[in-house]
C-alpha cells in the first residue's frame, strides 16, 4: 500500500517523531511505501510535502491556541471558531493534494486528531477524511483530557468533535491501556493498543572513534558520574526529583546533562530548575547544542547523537510525572543502563507488572531509592543482572517484531 503520514511535526527527537521513524522502518519492510506531510520535516520525512501551516508553532496556530486555551481565552468562542475553519480552509487544498498526488491507499494521522496543539488541522483532517472516506489510522499519543493546560478552553463542542474524531473510516491506535479505557469511556470509541518500541533485535551501538571523546567534550574526567535525563524540559518530566537525587547522592564529581530543548513550553520552568540546582550544588548543564538525533559537524565542531549520549552514560534519570508510554525508557532498557523511574501511571498499568526492575520513585526522592542507587553505582555485576533481565523482557514485550503483528492486524482490519 501507499501511506502517507501527516502531523505538525516530522522530525527532531520529541517522541511522537522518534516513533513514527520505527513505524516507517517496519511498514517499509513490510512492503509498503511511506510518503510524509508535516509543518517541520527531517531526517526519515525529508523530501516530503511541506505545509508550515500545519506546525503548532506558526504563528497563526499560536495565536489560535491562545485564544482558545487558559485564563486569557475568547470570550466570543463562535467568532474563535469561525476563524478555526477560516485556517483550516487554507490547509485543506494542499493536504488534498498530498493525497492525491500520491495516490495514497491509507493516511496516518500522528496525534494532530489527538491533542489539539493545531486545532484548524484536526478540523481540517476531521473534513477531509469524512470527504474522501480514506482508510486512516489515527495514533493517538495523547489526548486533550491528559493535558492541564487544555482543561480550561472555550471550544469544549469542537474538542469532542475533532480530538478525536469518531468516522467509520478511521481505526483509532492509543499507545496504552489507561488511554484505551478513557477513549471508550468518554467517547465510546475503541481503540487498538500498540506500545512504543525498540529494535531489540539489533544490539546497540558502542564506543567508537567518533563518540570516545564524548564526556570530554563535556568536561568530565574520568572517574565523574554522568547522569543522564534524556528528555525535554517540560514540568511533567519531574527533573526536580533527578535534580534532587543527585544532591543526595552526595558524590562531588557528579554532573546531571539533560539532552533536549527547554523552549517547547515556555522557560520558566527550566529557569526555576536552574535556580534550584544551583541551591542544591548540583551541577546541571542543557546540552540540547551538541545531541541532536543524527551526528553531523557544525563549523569545524561535532554534533553527537543521542545514542552517543546513551552509551556514555553510567545513570539515567527518568522521574517523569506523566507519560504517553516512555521512550525513553526503552531507550535506556536497550542501552542495558542503570535507570531511575518515577512510577507514573502508565508505567504501573502497562510496564512494570511485566517484571522489569529499575530503582523506583514514588513521586519523590526517599532513603530506599538513593541507598539503592549508591548501592547499585558500586556493583556492576548487579546492574549487569538487571539490565540483561530488562532487555529481554523489552524484546518479548515491545520489539518490532510486536509492531509488525500489530500493525499487520489494523490493516486487515480494513
Amino acid at each position: 500500500m501507499r501511506i502517507g503520514f501527516i502531523s505538525t511535526r516530522l522530525n527532531g527527537s520529541d517522541g511522537v517523531s522518534l516513533e513514527v521513524g520505527k513505524w516507517v522502518t517496519v511498514l517499509r519492510r513490510m512492503g509498503h511505501e511511506c510518503f510524509f506531510c508535516a509543518g517541520e520535516l527531517g531526517g526519515y520525512a525529508a523530501g516530503g510535502a511541506l505545509i508550515p501551516k500545519l506546525h503548532f508553532q506558526h504563528q497563526s496556530i499560536i495565536a489560535l491556541s491562545q485564544r482558545a486555551f487558559g485564563p486569557r481565552r475568547e470570550t466570543e468562542p463562535a467568532k474563535l471558531i469561525e476563524h478555526i475553519y477560516a485556517v483550516a480552509d487554507d490547509i485543506r487544498p494542499p493536504l488534498r493534494a498530498f493525497i492525491r498526488k500520491n495516490k495514497l491507499d491509507m493516511i496516518i494521522v500522528e496525534n494532530a486528531l489527538a491533542i489539539p496543539m493545531n486545532l484548524p488541522l484536526g478540523v481540517c483532517l476531521t473534513g477531509l477524511i469524512a470527504e474522501l472516506g480514506i482508510p486512516t489510522i489515527a495514533h493517538d499519543h495523547d489526548f486533550y483530557w491528559e493535558r492541564e493546560r487544555y482543561q480550561t478552553n472555550a471550544i469544549l463542542d469542537l474538542l469532542d468533535t475533532a480530538f478525536p474524531p469518531d468516522l467509520p473510516a478511521i481505526h483509532h491506535v492509543t499507545i496504552n491501556s489507561i488511554a484505551q479505557r478513557r477513549l471508550k469511556s468518554r467517547r465510546n470509541i475503541d481503540s487498538t493498543v500498540i506500545p512504543n518500541v525498540m529494535d531489540y533485535d539489533t544490539p546497540p551501538p558502542g564506543v567508537d572513534d567518533y563518540n570516545q571523546d564524548f564526556r570530554t567534550t563535556l568536561g568530565m574526567g574520568p572517574d565523574d558520574l554522568l547522569a543522564l535525563q534524556p528528555t525535554r524540559v517540560i514540568q511533567r518530566k519531574g527533573i526536580e526529583m533527578a535534580i534532587e537525587l543527585m544532591q543526595r547522592l552526595n558524590m562531588p564529581q557528579a554532573h546531571l546533562f539533560i539532552t533536549h530543548s527547554a523552549t517547547d513550553e515556555g522557560l520558566d520552568y527550566w529557569h526555576w530548575l536552574q535556580r534550584e540546582a544551583r541551591l542544591m550544588r548540583v551541577d546541571m548543564q542543557l546540552i540540547d547544542y551538541l545531541v541532536e538525533t543524527q551526528r553531523r559537524m557544525e563549523n569545524g565542531h561535532k554534533i553527537y547523537s543521542l545514542w552517543d549520549a546513551y552509551i556514555h552514560a553510567d545513570l539515567i534519570t527518568y522521574p517523569s510525572l506523566y507519560e504517553g508510554f516512555g521512550n525513553a525508557l526503552l531507550e535506556a532498557i536497550y542501552f542495558k543502563k542503570l535507570t531511575v523511574v518515577n512510577r507514573y501511571p502508565v508505567y504501573n498499568a502497562d510496564i512494570r507488572p511485566l517484571g522489569f526492575e529499575f530503582v523506583e520513585l514514588d513521586g519523590y526522592v526517599d532513603d530506599a531509592a538513593v541507598n539503592q542507587v549508591t548501592a547499585l553505582l558500586a556493583d556492576s555485576d548487579e546492574i549487569h543482572r538487571r539490565s540483561e533481565k530488562n532487555y529481554e523482557l523489552a524484546r518479548t514485550h515491545f520489539s518490532f517484531q510486536t509492531l509488525e503483528s500489530k500493525l499487520n492486524d489494523v490493516l486487515t482490519s480494513f
